[in-house]
């Protein structure tokens, strides 16, 4: 017989409408000794049955709610859950699956696959198990996903959320041959190398598809930075639409050998563009206080995509000033008339206190900006209406007159 959690009285309402966390605090005992990982039956206070989850003592979210339905989870569950997350894929982004094509395969609870994410570049997969559950079943999601994609390796790659769940750190080849050197992608009609070992998150910031097809247009004719420029992906889509300059700012060396190497592989050269290593907030406070006579710089367009400011809530108050310092910054080095694209994939910050954290800046910068559009995450990145959590990624293009 499996363990079970019994919920205090009136916290099960939360998981009866299908979302899938279960805090501590919302556990009155549990019955058993549930290793880490292990799936546990979820009881409310008056013994109702309510559904299936994977255990983690060592998590502040104790369970993971996996099925609503009273049938054991098995192996042929999880297989079909994979499936059907792939099957979704191939509807949506059937140009992902050519021969080097990429995307998102599966988004952790948005798929009904709490912890585990995968992604395909080509013919590699990368995996990271974020939670004891999909660690647990890790060697069975491997199976899974030679069986289903027939991959030419699968590589894991390390994240800092393991840690928060008392997972020991984890990379390395878990199927197949990774390849020596980047893997080559194609993103409508782009080429990208996409360095599977190194890098942040996966390799590739898969998330911002959708967004830097969408904000190319804006970028004709204009003098772009791309700050936090990461593997020159906005840059490439700028050049393309016809930006006249872009200049890549990043502070990692690495990062920016990777961005040249893309610039180049698009047929772009070097009088197109420039790369520039230095911390961002630092280079940008430069630029603000020398005369634009003097070394000072202006642009047309601004591309802000930094890295998350907030994995807590605790960091929410310090990660707020963080942005509001960085869009005060290039809203006072765009030129009268420019554009903000200003990100943030915090999902601790949500898209309201996003707004009145860029509505500060500008008040303090002194510009009158618009928000002319808004940005999210692509499509391969979905959000489960009762997991909103899975919202993370947003943005605005503002007008900075």
């Amino acid at each position: 017989m499996s363990a079970r959690l019994h919920l205090r009285p009136g916290k099960e309402k939360p998981l009866r409408q299908r979302h899938p966390w279960i805090f501590s605090g919302a556990i009155q005992r549990v019955q058993g000794q549930p290793a880490p990982g292990e799936i546990v039956a979820v009881h409310a206070a008056d013994g109702a049955w309510l559904a299936w989850a994977e255990f983690n003592p060592h998590s502040q979210i104790r369970a993971r709610a996996i099925s609503w339905e009273q049938a054991w989870p098995d192996e042929a569950f999880w297989r079909a859950r994979l499936a059907a997350s792939i099957a979704r894929r191939r509807q949506l982004l059937p140009a992902a699956f050519a021969e080097v094509g990429a995307c998102r395969l599966v988004f952790a609870e948005s798929d009904g696959l709490p912890g585990l994410i995968v992604d395909r570049y080509g013919p590699h997969l990368v995996l990271q198990a974020l939670t004891a559950g999909a660690e647990a079943r890790k060697a069975e999601t491997v199976r899974h996903l030679v069986d289903l994609l027939q991959p030419a390796s699968i590589v894991e790659r390390d994240d800092p959320m393991r840690g928060k769940e008392g997972l020991p750190p984890a990379a390395g080849a878990l199927y197949g041959q990774p390849p020596a050197e980047p893997a080559l992608i194609d993103e409508q009609g782009h080429r990208f190398l996409v360095d599977l070992a190194g890098g942040q998150k996966t390799g590739f910031y898969l998330d911002q598809a959708g967004n830097r097809a969408d904000l190319a247009p804006y970028c004709a004719g204009a003098e772009v930075l791309n700050a936090f420029s990461y593997t020159g992906a906005f840059s490439v889509y700028a050049l393309a639409a016809g930006a006249r300059h872009v200049l890549n700012l990043d502070a990692s060396a690495e990062a920016l050998d990777l961005a040249a190497r893309n610039l180049a592989l698009n047929g772009f050269g070097p009088e197109r563009w420039a790369l520039m290593q230095a911390d961002v907030f630092t280079q940008l406070r430069v630029w603000r206080d020398a005369d634009p006579q003097a070394g000072g710089r202006r642009f047309d367009l601004i591309i802000l995509d930094p890295p998350k400011f907030a994995s807590s809530r605790g960091q929410i108050d310090r990660a707020a000033r963080g942005y509001k310092d960085i869009n005060w910054l290039a809203m006072r080095l765009l030129r009268p008339g420019g554009l903000l694209a200003t990100f943030s994939c915090s999902g601790l910050i949500d898209r309201d206190l996003f707004q009145k954290i860029l509505f500060a800046a500008a008040l303090d910068a002194g510009r009158e900006a618009r928000i002319l559009r808004q940005f999210s995450q692509a499509v391969d990145h979905p959000v489960l209406l009762t997991f909103p959590e899975a919202a993370y990624l947003k943005g605005c293009l503002c007008h900075v007159a």
